[in-house]
């Protein structure tokens, strides 16, 4: 039977639905309704609540697939202990990892039937918006050399010794540096500074720090995998150095392909990062002051995988190509599930191909912002590198919600306000006219009683 489909909703509080919607973010499961906790916070989204029916391409999509690349996130998941403050929609989605683990393998019939058991899609959109907006990343592959020469020139940083999360405790081997968040240096055992730009660590601020990994034959490489977060660095020797994000200087992310449609060299429907990068290349000088505008640096560390893993993401698992998004944090928790429909150019710059497909949440960006704004992996190498790099495009998003916190039967159980009172009622309440005497023809016990209150 069709369920009823409810309005669109905003996620404030103050909506005409957005009690529903903080009880349903508040609910931590179906046996605990009338226990509610702070609801987790979304500010200017809208959420609908849908039937798989009316999610395009649902039922063609290849569910094993998307269940394979859920349990990555899901082993980590099932481990964690609950905290008492734990959010409700991590606890419930803790259950579901469980439950999940314990599911033998299976066909792809069997896997959506899991989905459509243990999830319900809510459209989700930044607030007053139709769509979301979709971008790719890659892995790049370079050659490179663990000594410098003027051949390899380029170093990429490991993080500095003083680079500082304001309000925390140094943290070491990349483990807990947020990708958001005030990033300084310190100076002295207190003072913290703006970190080095890149136009300064370009100009050697660092050098000579011994917190060289590696040198690259270009400093346009190195800009382009600190845009994509991690690296395959192919050395002389023929051996293989895996690089993934570590650290960031503080400094805000500028898309350089912003300022090249805003200033007239590249027309908007021609950029990619394949086009920034021949212009880049044909531009050598004008490309140095073009990187400059672009502020953030991002410090590397090694990681230890074989030649042919894929990276891992910010969720600390591999990431599966065309599976794994990037997503806002703290918007979106690790492992959360969207079904994503858009028209991609994947064959070609003028093609339109459907791409509706159950992705999960594995990664994150400092350029990823907003509930609907989600970056897709496609694997390593140069032609993977072209599809994301022709990926800016307008998508539909569903988040797949617990069906312990869904928000129609959370706003069912609501208590309902008490009846707004007549006109009359409201000034005689408010007294802003006085009390009329009661005619003594028609003062019965019940009428002097409601005058009396």
């Amino acid at each position: 039977m069709m369920r009823a489909r409810a309005p669109a909703c905003s996620s404030s509080i103050f909506s005409p639905c957005g009690a529903a919607v903080a009880a349903f973010l508040a609910l931590s499961s179906a046996a605990a309704f009338a226990q509610q906790s702070a609801p987790l916070k979304m500010p200017d989204t809208q959420l609908e609540p849908i039937d798989w029916v009316e999610l395009q391409g649902w039922a063609d999509d290849d569910h094993r697939a998307s269940f394979a690349s859920f349990l990555n996130s899901c082993r980590p998941m099932a481990q964690g202990k609950s905290a008492p403050d734990a959010p409700p929609l991590q606890e419930a989605m803790r259950d579901i990892c469980r439950k999940a683990l314990r599911t033998k393998p299976m066909d792809a019939a069997d896997a959506r039937a899991f989905f459509e058991q243990n999830f319900r899609p809510v459209r989700i959109a930044k607030l007053g918006d139709s769509a979301g907006f979709l971008t790719g990343y890659y892995e790049p592959v370079v050659e490179g050399s663990l000594s410098a020469s003027d051949e390899y020139a380029v170093p990429v940083y490991r993080r500095p010794w003083n680079l500082i999360v304001s309000g925390r405790s140094r943290t070491v081997g990349g483990k807990g540096f947020p990708n958001k968040g005030k990033v300084g240096r310190l100076v002295g055992r207190r003072k913290l500074v703006p970190y080095y730009d890149r136009g300064e660590i370009e100009d050697g601020a660092l050098a000579g720090r011994g917190l060289e990994i590696c040198w690259l034959k270009s400093r346009i490489d190195l800009f382009f995998i600190q845009i994509q977060g991690s690296a395959r660095v192919r050395l002389e020797d023929g051996k293989m150095l895996r690089l993934n994000y570590d650290s960031h200087n503080g400094w805000p992310y500028t898309p350089v392909g912003r300022i090249l449609i805003e200033k007239g060299i590249v027309p908007r429907d021609e950029i990619s990062m394949e086009r920034i990068r021949e212009w880049m290349q044909a531009n050598p000088d004008d490309a140095k002051e073009l990187r400059r505008k672009n502020q953030s640096y991002v410090f590397f560390r090694e990681v230890p995988l074989a030649e042919q893993d894929e990276p891992v993401g910010g969720q600390g698992v591999r990431l599966t190509p065309g599976r794994s998004i990037a997503v806002d944090r703290p918007f979106h928790a690790y492992g959360t599930l969207f079904f994503i429909e858009a028209d991609l150019p994947l064959a070609s710059a003028r093609d339109k191909s459907k791409f509706q497909h159950l992705m999960v949440a594995q990664d994150t960006g400092s350029a990823i912002t907003g509930p609907a704004r989600a970056d897709i992996y496609f694997g390593a190498g140069l032609e993977s590198g072209r599809v994301a790099g022709r990926i800016r495009h307008a998508a539909r998003f569903a988040v797949l919600i617990p069906k312990e916190l869904d928000m129609v039967r959370a706003g069912a159980m609501m208590p309902l306000p008490p009846a707004r009172p007549s006109a009359v009622e409201a000034r005689l309440i408010e007294g802003a006219v006085p009390l009329p005497r009661p005619r003594p023809d028609l003062a019965g016990p019940g009428l002097r009683k409601r005058y009396r209150r």
